[in-house]
């Protein structure tokens, strides 16, 4: 008989479902997987050490570039933590945007995950769909902030920005007539709050859409029953937090157990699942997208008829208005020294968590009194769900290390940092 000895292959970086920059060692018994050992690091930018030599109000926009995909979750951790440092609450007009902006966020990551975690697994026009609807939501996040992603939307204090009274409109072009453009703008006549409520009304077609082609598609259940089980138990063991956790049976979710800004105020369910396998995890996160749809509209109808301050009006901590600006000396200098110098934050440290769409997103902040944080450490959901992979994929074909990698909605910005 010949020597038989397990094979050692390297899965990824370049692996189109490892999402670029996770490197797997995976040691496997023919087609059977006996280990994972993912490599991370790839993409360390320090981003934690770059905010400790930048004044406080300057990294905002790194935690936008951490989980590229939930860009205004990520910010909404920091400012709070700033602002439980401060001591400042923002106006009640500006929490209302924080939190419907944050819901948008999670359909928005919702989307991407089930578009890429159906390509990766054999469903292309989910994909398609997905992305259909993430074009509406990323033009809300330009109206407000100027760009798609990296809006640097949420400020101490509040918001940059009130909601715009306009939408940018679609103009004729070599891609659309002008039947076509018509149609298109028919929801953008009015503000943004018009769009989104428009928008509302809708999604939860478009959910049905997708649920139509998965949820009882018997290769999607071959593909994400059974797989990368983890029980009720087990998840609370390693840290799961997030979609990952509800899908294994625990009711968890930080916006009911701990909350912040005016989720108390809300009304919306947690989805939990039974089994914890991948099909779960799917189940958890279409229905978190049905929630979001029912937050953002109980956002909308209360800030159509509650106008008001979006951010404080304090001058040491949130700039003056430009028109100000350019006419008022004082202004001027409150402007200049908040964008060169910012502001001393109170000694102390803090640590404040948002239910990200991932999980459980943490900013630990320690100030010395100075300018610039003395140290920020981010906890990041997705670290603690890679660890798992081992775990989650022994046993199984390796095939199925795709369907995991999905399901566990894994971005690497904020696990390298």
């Amino acid at each position: 008989m010949p020597e038989i000895r397990n094979m050692t292959m390297n899965f990824g970086p370049q692996h189109p479902a490892a999402h670029g920059v996770l490197r797997l060692i995976l040691e496997m018994d023919g087609e059977v997987i006996e280990r994972a050992d993912p490599h991370i690091g790839l993409l360390h930018r320090g981003t934690e050490k770059l905010a400790e030599s930048k004044p406080f109000n300057q990294s905002i926009g790194y935690m936008d570039r951490l989980d590229y995909v939930s860009m205004m979750c990520n910010e909404h951790a920091y400012v709070m933590a700033i602002e439980k440092l401060l001591g400042v609450t923002p106006p009640l007009r500006a929490q209302y945007i924080r939190v419907m902006f944050a819901e948008i966020t999670r359909i928005l990551n919702h989307l991407m995950w089930l578009g890429a975690h159906g390509l990766d697994i054999g469903a292309m026009t989910v994909f398609l769909y997905c992305f259909r609807e993430r074009e509406d939501l990323m033009d809300c996040y330009e109206a407000v902030s100027g760009t798609r992603m990296h809006a640097t939307y949420f400020r101490p204090g509040g918001v940059y920005r009130d909601l715009p009274e306009s939408m940018a409109n679609y103009k004729a072009s070599k891609w659309h007539n002008k039947e076509e453009a018509k149609r298109l703008n028919n929801n953008r006549e009015g503000s943004l709050l018009d769009f989104i409520s428009s928008f509302t009304e809708r999604f939860p077609g478009c959910v049905d859409d997708y649920e139509t082609l998965l949820t009882d598609n018997r290769i999607w259940k071959q593909r994400t029953v059974g797989i990368g089980v983890v029980s009720k138990e087990r998840a609370l063991q390693l840290g799961f937090t997030g979609p990952m956790l509800r899908g294994s049976g625990v009711e968890w979710d930080l916006r009911k157990k701990q909350p912040y800004e005016v989720y108390d105020k809300l009304n919306f369910d947690i989805p939990v699942g039974t089994e914890g396998d991948c099909y779960d995890r799917y189940l958890v996160r279409i229905e978190e997208m049905r929630q979001s749809n029912h937050i953002i509209r109980q956002c909308v109808d209360w800030l159509q008829q509650n106008p008001g301050e979006v951010i404080l009006d304090d001058h040491k901590l949130t700039p003056p208005a430009r028109e100000e600006m350019k006419g008022d000396m004082e202004s001027l200098i409150h402007h200049f020294k908040l964008f060169t110098e910012g502001y001393c934050v109170p000694e102390g440290e803090v640590y404040v968590p948002v239910e990200h769409p991932k999980g459980e997103f943490g900013i630990y902040l320690i100030s010395d009194g100075a300018n610039k944080p003395y140290r920020v450490k981010i906890r990041a959901p997705g670290f603690a769900h890679l660890a798992s992979m081992a775990e989650m994929v022994k046993g199984h074909m390796l095939a199925d290390v795709v369907a995991v990698i999905g399901t566990q909605d894994i971005v690497f910005g904020e696990i390298d940092r």
